[in-house]
């Protein structure tokens, strides 16, 4: 374990910690802390230049829970980010994101979509963006920069843009038109509203839409055709490509069948999309447990997915090629648990006045005696440890150790963990309630 500090923003390094105190994944900073991630560096970065040079990839990423599924999809979207591509990561939820609804998927793919420079949602500000590109390139086509010759200039470079769009999404176009039109005359109301529909919300006002032509709501054919369309958008204003994680898609398993199996096939239609190249610097993510790839209620039962996903597991995990087409996550071993403890600890020090005290106390022999001390909280299973000892660690004692002078863990601290503060997963670990375990000694 290094002691020296790290080189990293102190915002950058507060929601960071933040987030660990919440027991939730960082929504960034992820470079700063991860493990085991080093296999797959070289593969993820040969899919970001695919996507980057107009090509597309699909990838599905299997792992129990606690395993870092979450944690590696958000390491991925770094990389894309640092590489220019936009990215968006959609929670599966048979009510709120049902896979079989690709209008819901899009809508949501719209509301995460982020930039390394804009937070979710950044799917405005990337149709700004693309506006003025195009009026920068009519003013310079037409050599003025009159209000009506640039109108109409735009006018003429969206058809352009777009035309390979007219028969599978001619709303597209139609509704960037309007919205372009409501935004040179001042009205915001449509063009809020029509920024809305392009982005894929239900219940739009039925005047906007007839300002801007435009008949009906998105619907499950249709958003395929937005998706191509925003892609050819994001590349326009400097994004190569778009990074969709569809993550937790076991929850399909929990679905009724025929919302199960259409579900299945939309994932089916979407990965053959990716392979015909339908979309240009896509790269589509999706995240599951073993039981969904193997099991009846998962993707055996549709077996032209089965065959596209199929991957051999049976083989030493060591060898595992992070090419094929799906990937496992091995999880968390004791030693590896404790390296994250300890790039946690060092990424803490880097920011406080007490970083020397706080590498005494809380050295890799007290990370070593935490991490035993939660993983037998939860049954001995070192995999679905990992969230809980990071709560514990940052918000029990490294804030403690860095407050109060006279704060020892060894001494002064005492594990206790309630089933409030577990997730399913971890309550499911946790088949026993063992005494509270003493880090005094």
């Amino acid at each position: 374990m290094t002691t020296g500090p790290l080189r990293v923003s102190a915002a950058r390094r507060r929601a960071a910690l933040d987030a660990l105190r919440r027991g939730t994944v960082p929504a960034g900073g992820l470079d700063l802390f991860a493990v085991g991630t080093g296999r797959f560096a070289t593969s993820v970065d040969e899919d970001l230049a695919v996507c980057a040079g107009g090509g597309a990839v699909f990838k599905a990423v299997r792992g129990e829970y606690g395993s870092g599924k979450t944690f590696h999809a958000r390491w991925v979207a770094e990389r894309a980010k640092q590489a220019g591509m936009a990215t968006a990561e959609i929670q599966v939820s048979e009510t709120e994101t049902p896979l079989h609804r690709l209008e819901t998927v899009y809508r949501r793919l719209c509301e995460t979509l982020t930039t390394a420079t804009e937070p979710p949602s950044a799917f405005r500000s990337v149709i700004d963006g693309w506006f003025f590109t195009l009026e920068s390139a009519a003013i310079q086509r037409q050599g003025t920069d009159d209000s009506s010759a640039v109108a109409a200039g735009v006018d003429e470079l969206i058809g352009s843009r777009l035309a390979d769009l007219a028969t599978v999404a001619p709303g597209f176009a139609t509704g960037l038109r309007g919205y372009h039109r409501a935004v040179l005359d001042g009205d915001v109301s449509t063009a809020d509203s029509l920024a809305s529909w392009l982005g894929g919300q239900p219940h739009v006002a039925a005047s906007a839409r007839r300002v801007a032509g435009i008949r009906g709501d998105l619907d499950h054919f249709l958003a395929l055709g937005f998706l191509q369309g925003l892609l050819k958008v994001l590349g326009e204003v400097g994004h190569p490509g778009l990074l969709v994680v569809l993550d937790e898609v076991e929850t399909l398993q929990r679905v009724r069948s025929d919302a199960r199996t259409k579900a299945l096939n939309a994932l089916r239609q979407l990965i053959d999309d990716v392979d015909t190249g339908r979309f240009p610097g896509l790269y589509l993510m999706v995240t599951g447990t073993p039981a969904f790839y193997d099991g009846r209620q998962g993707v055996q039962l549709l077996p032209p997915l089965a065959s596209r996903l199929a991957t051999d597991f049976t083989t030493d995990p060591r060898f595992d090629n992070p090419r094929a087409v799906q990937v496992r996550l091995t999880g968390f071993t004791a030693d590896r648990l404790v390296e994250l403890g300890g790039r946690v600890s060092e990424l803490y020090r880097s920011g406080t006045e007490h970083a020397a005290r706080i590498a005494e106390v809380v050295d890799g022999v007290y990370l070593r005696t935490l991490a035993d001390a939660v993983t037998g909280q939860l049954g001995g299973q070192v995999g679905v440890a990992p969230r809980l000892f990071l709560r514990k660690l940052v918000a029990e004692v490294l804030d403690r150790v860095d407050q109060f002078p006279d704060f020892d863990p060894r001494r002064d601290y005492k594990l206790t963990v309630s089933a409030h503060e577990l997730t399913p997963a971890e309550r499911q670990a946790r088949a026993t309630d063992p005494d509270e375990i003493d880090l005094r000694a």
